[in-house]
């Protein structure tokens, strides 16, 4: 120890005052398989000119894919203007609004937000944003058996994996039952409602378009749940609203989305912004955040966070939900993508990806042993059923370039594809697939 600096003097006294002889001591929980042994492979130290250069030579090393993947997660155009004004400093490292009084600026971003999503959705009320679609479905869920008092829910089968996965798991201790809706032709099998409901159910979920890009039959479910009287969440896709019936128009109590495809990119997978709306009646009991708007002692519009009597920070265990933030960054994103595309903006960018979509399908049908998936009519994804294994045509197609969708094994579909096309596909992108398609299946 005589040879040790003051600062590994300083580190062997820290280990030896909290009963450890080594560093590695602390870390005896990790398996020592997946530790790093040696040196990490780093160069000399660089100055920062010298160090962008190398950063440089490694990107440059990317290969450049068209990308057709979806199932949650899409490619749309991000308008300059957005990362712009989110990377504002008093936008990009604000924390949280408690003092309204030093906030306005991110409580009126919320407050605006808030009243684009309603008005994108048809419903009565929407919050400052959930974590991301997962968690504001699950959260949908929790409120719909606290408000109906009736802990089975009819769950469909075309909804994304990942989110049943995350409601399984918010919904796990609390007796909740999640009746699966099976379906036929990768849409919801609806002959069989009536054998699935009895009066413990008080929840349909269906999502739309659903996780294989199909739209399902909404006017007939919408009338099931009005003649039932169970509450309906619908889970949709923002960008489809520009040409679709929105949530609030087929009487949907509760709508959920990823708000990913409103000016955030993929970003390998996070972070998203979840959209919680909902109707008036259940103001009360909805989850996370809610800005609102006020008038001062001078009479001035003033923006204030309201009704948080629910959340479990004031009500601890009576609250109706844990969460007590939001993710406001990808908010402003979405808020900031919806005011400079505006409704014409929607309707065209929906458009195209209706039409590109149309477009890619035509030509894949026309490849001997490719057919869709299903008749039901789809809007920018859609399911393929290939004469092998997707995986194989993946691999195959990533070699040219071409990412072709998402693989349906894990569905228990081995031989289909997903895939999702949106604006930003070009016509020589979308031949091109065609192309390296044919080649493969030849």
């Amino acid at each position: 120890m005589a040879y040790l600096s003051n600062s590994d003097k300083d580190f062997a006294e820290m280990l030896q005052t909290i009963g450890v002889n080594r560093f590695e001591d602390l870390i005896v929980n990790i398996p020592d398989n997946i530790r790093l042994k040696g040196e990490l492979n780093l160069p000399e130290a660089e100055s920062e000119f010298g160090v962008s250069r190398i950063l440089q030579g490694i990107a440059g090393k990317n290969r450049k894919l068209i990308s057709f993947l979806g199932g949650g997660a899409y490619d749309h155009y991000v308008p300059a203007v957005v990362n712009a004004l989110i990377s504002r400093p008093e936008f990009y490292t604000s924390y949280t609004p408690y003092q309204p009084e030093v906030s306005q600026g991110n409580l009126q971003a919320m407050y605006e937000f808030q009243s684009m999503v309603c008005e994108l959705t048809g419903m009565d009320v929407t919050n400052a944003s959930m974590y991301e679609g997962g968690s504001a479905l699950a959260e949908a869920v929790l409120l719909s058996v606290q408000q109906t008092r009736k802990k089975s829910v009819l769950f469909p089968a075309t909804i994304n994996r990942r989110y049943r996965q995350v409601v399984e798991t918010y919904s796990g201790n609390m007796g909740i039952e999640l009746r699966s809706v099976p379906q036929k032709d990768f849409v919801l099998d609806l002959g069989k409602l009536d054998s699935l409901i009895d009066e413990e159910v008080g929840t349909f979920v269906v999502q739309h378009p659903n996780y294989y890009g199909f739209l399902e039959d909404m006017e007939r479910i919408s009338a099931f749940c009005r003649e039932k009287n169970l509450m309906l969440i619908e889970v949709y896709d923002p960008i489809s609203l520009g040409i679709l019936k929105t949530p609030g128009g087929y009487g949907a109590q509760i709508a959920v989305a990823e708000g990913q495809p409103l000016g955030n990119a993929q970003n390998f997978g996070g972070p998203f912004v979840g959209l919680f709306s909902a109707n008036e009646k259940l103001l009360r009991k909805m989850p996370g955040r809610i800005a609102g708007v006020t008038i001062d002692s001078e009479g001035k519009r003033g923006f204030v966070l309201t009704l948080q009597t629910r959340e479990q920070h004031i009500r601890r265990e009576k609250a109706t939900s844990n969460i007590c933030t939001n993710s406001g960054l990808m908010a402003l994103a979405a808020g900031i993508y919806l005011a400079a595309m505006g409704k014409e903006g929607l309707q065209k960018v929906a458009d195209l990806c209706l039409q590109k979509a149309h477009y890619l399908a035509d030509r894949l049908c026309r490849i001997s042993g490719v057919s869709l998936a299903s008749p039901a009519p789809y809007f920018k994804e859609f399911t393929l059923k290939l004469p092998k294994k997707a995986d194989e045509v993946i691999a195959k197609a990533a070699e040219k370039g071409i990412l072709p969708g998402i693989d349906l094994a894990g569905e228990g579909h081995p031989e289909y594809l997903l895939i999702a096309v949106t604006e930003k596909r070009t016509r020589d992108e979308l031949d091109a697939f065609a192309q390296v398609l044919d080649k493969i299946l030849s």
